[in-house]
């Protein structure tokens, strides 16, 4: 039998990072986790892991690959995690380690002097490198190719007398995009970034008890009322129906992750007061004032380009079809036992609906181009189904540098929109357009009327502008250099009309970084 290889059509997106859960003061904390995980399960799916804590039996854990569904419903590993507290983590890799290693697979845990410490990550540590370089050099010894346990081990060498002072010696060391949640026997903490790239938010259950997740859908499944976001730079200790605010890192101005609105997120979550679906919707109304076209059908690339499709039809006047239909019984992997099942690429995932596409204009409305090689099958599908011309709309800017922020992104020389202008994908694509929403566009998109204010932008937008809001130390140190501020004045800094820029492997730093250096 064949190995479970990547599935063809998901190996072109921009994968999630992973996604964070944590219960406290519920009797079988780890069953409502493991709901929390299976509503996070698009956030990542190569793997899940729960850590829980009874007084009796003290801490207990599971780490299983693969779908939280397919492990953690399981009443005999359930019974095997106890407890009023519980956290837990699923996983999409991205640094450290690629192959499939168990010790890699969060949360993770720490016996301190004070006792036992749990804590799941989400999103990327920057400096990770150098400071596991430092630590090792140190006398500490890794157990996992993860960044993540760097905070263990920093939480290890602290003086501090407390574990979330200890967890604030270390988060003051990291840098880069973090969302985490930890525990205590007695203790559940979440703590953001200071500029909040990663989303965390805090929910209320019956008697006091309390919950901890990346995304609000996570919290209407175990039924739990919707308190708050955890602010950027913000530690939330809770202990007993009682929470404890502090703000360790100081006060920066937030650039919240802006591709969470576009993708990553849940389109049934609220990010900042705003729901996801109507956000992905209004890029689609953008998209259709900004890129009109003559066309007979608006078909989404399913499922992620739908709200933004049903948009760009409602503003344009052109009819809504679902023209391609997703086979919801294929996962994210599919074992591929022969080369010819292999090279049906999208086909195994995707179908178009021929007598709905025949004949037509057909607009396909996608949320990202990466590698561009979906793009171009998905074009192939719909001109063989009969279609009379393809024009693709991308509910996102072009996607031309990699995040460093806990993303899983191809080197930028793999990003189409790293080595081409859009005119040159659009030949490449071999469709009859292709336009992208505007970086102000996607900003009016999620609320901000103004567009993007180029002196300090409201979000992270570094996929689309090469504007990385911490500089990514590990990857200067092997060689990037930083490209001078394109708001300096100086010319070779500046893009061309189209917005295009061809590789140079250099990474353009805000005001911030500037600062800093």
């Amino acid at each position: 039998m064949q190995p479970f290889l990547a599935d063809p059509f998901d190996s072109d997106r921009l994968h999630e990072e992973c996604g964070v859960f944590g219960v406290i003061g519920m009797a079988e904390a780890a069953n409502f986790v493991a709901l929390g995980l299976h509503a996070l399960q698009h956030r990542g799916q190569e793997a899940g892991g729960i850590i829980s804590y009874h007084p009796d039996k003290g801490f207990s854990s599971a780490h299983r690959f693969g779908y939280v569904r397919d492990n953690f419903t399981k009443a005999s590993l359930m019974e095997t995690l106890p407890g009023e507290i519980a956290i837990g983590h699923v996983r999409y890799s991205t640094a450290g380690a690629k192959g499939p290693a168990i010790r890699d697979v969060q949360p993770f845990f720490g016996e301190f002097a004070m006792g036992g410490s749990a804590i799941a990550h989400n999103g990327n540590i920057t400096n990770a490198v150098a400071l596991r370089r430092e630590l090792i050099e140190r006398g500490s010894i890794f157990q996992s190719g993860s960044d993540s346990e760097c905070i263990i081990h920093l939480m290890a060498r602290s003086i501090q007398r407390s574990i979330p002072e200890r967890m604030k010696d270390a988060l003051r060391r990291v840098e880069g995009a973090f969302s985490v949640i930890a525990m205590t026997r007695t203790k559940l903490i979440g703590v953001r970034d200071p500029l909040g790239v990663r989303p965390l938010v805090l929910g209320r259950l019956a008697g006091g008890a309390y919950a901890l997740a990346s995304e609000t859908c996570a919290l209407d499944i175990i039924g739990a009322e919707f308190v708050r976001e955890i602010e950027p730079g913000e530690m939330v200790v809770i202990s007993k129906g009682l929470i404890e605010s502090s703000r360790p890192f100081g006060l920066s101005a937030p650039r919240f992750c802006i591709f969470e609105h576009v993708y990553f997120s849940r389109p049934d979550s609220i990010i900042g007061g705003r729901s996801v679906y109507e956000t992905r919707r209004q890029i689609g109304v953008e998209l259709a004032r900004e890129a009109p076209i003559d066309a007979d059908l608006v078909c989404p690339v399913p499922d992620s380009g739908t709200p933004a499709a049903i948009g760009y039809a409602h503003e344009s006047g052109i009819p809504y079809g679902m023209g391609i239909i997703r086979n919801q019984y294929v996962g994210r992997t599919f074992i591929e036992p022969t080369d010819q099942i292999r090279n049906m690429g999208v086909r195994l995932k995707l179908n178009v609906n021929r007598a709905l596409v025949a004949g037509k204009r057909v607009v396909l409305v996608d949320d990202s181009v990466v590698r561009g090689t979906t793009s171009r099958k998905m074009k192939d599908m719909v001109l063989d189904a009969g279609a009379a011309e393809v024009h693709f709309r991308i509910a996102s800017p072009p996607t031309a540098w990699p995040c460093f922020y806990g993303v899983d992104t191809p080197d930028r020389d793999k990003l189409l929109a790293a080595r081409m202008s859009p005119e040159e994908m659009r030949e490449w694509m071999g469709v009859d357009s292709l336009a992208f929403v505007s970086l102000d566009g996607l900003y009016r998109a999620v609320g901000e009327a103004g567009g993007r204010n180029d002196r300090c932008p409201q979000y992270c937008d570094a996929c689309f502008s090469g504007d990385y809001p911490v500089a990514p130390f590990d990857q200067l140190q092997r060689g990037f250099r930083m490209k001078p501020d394109p708001m300096s004045g100086d010319a070779e800094a500046q893009p061309d009309q189209s917005g295009y820029e061809p590789v140079d492997h250099t990474l353009t730093p805000n005001s911030a970084t500037r600062a800093a250096s």
